[in-house]
């Protein structure tokens, strides 16, 4: 292996995208790791320009690789060694409201059942 390539699972721990190297290594051997659209072995090498997406933690990542490096650095270096692609997470929805029954008041009588079916949408 020459100095233009690095073992995906080294590069991934080392821009920080996983914790540690065995945990990099598992993601890759479960299928949570594709390089260039094909899933990758932890063995796979990798190179300048390379999209790598991964299923992490957090969510998926997706990165382009833009320098190679074997040693894991300081968060600041790090995010200089890739281009993040992840799009953004999705506008959170807006929390329904629950109906709320006073402690102590029971289940609810066949007419409160009633009411709060016409307040929901059916299910069907």
């Amino acid at each position: 292996m020459d100095a233009a390539e690095v073992r995906l699972d080294v590069w991934i721990w080392s821009v920080r995208l996983f914790k540690s190297r065995s945990v990099a290594s598992s993601a890759c051997r479960g299928g949570h790791v594709a390089v260039n659209g094909a899933k990758a072995k932890p063995s796979t090498t990798v190179r300048v320009g390379d999209r790598i997406e991964a299923l992490t933690t957090g969510g998926e990542r997706i990165a382009v690789v833009r320098r190679l490096i074997q040693k894991r650095v300081g968060a600041a270096v790090a995010v200089t060694c890739y281009e993040d692609l992840t799009p953004a997470p999705p506008p959170k929805e807006e929390i329904v409201q629950v109906a709320v029954r006073d402690r102590g008041a029971g289940r609810p009588t066949k007419r409160d059942r009633r009411q709060l079916d016409r307040l929901r949408p059916p299910a069907w």
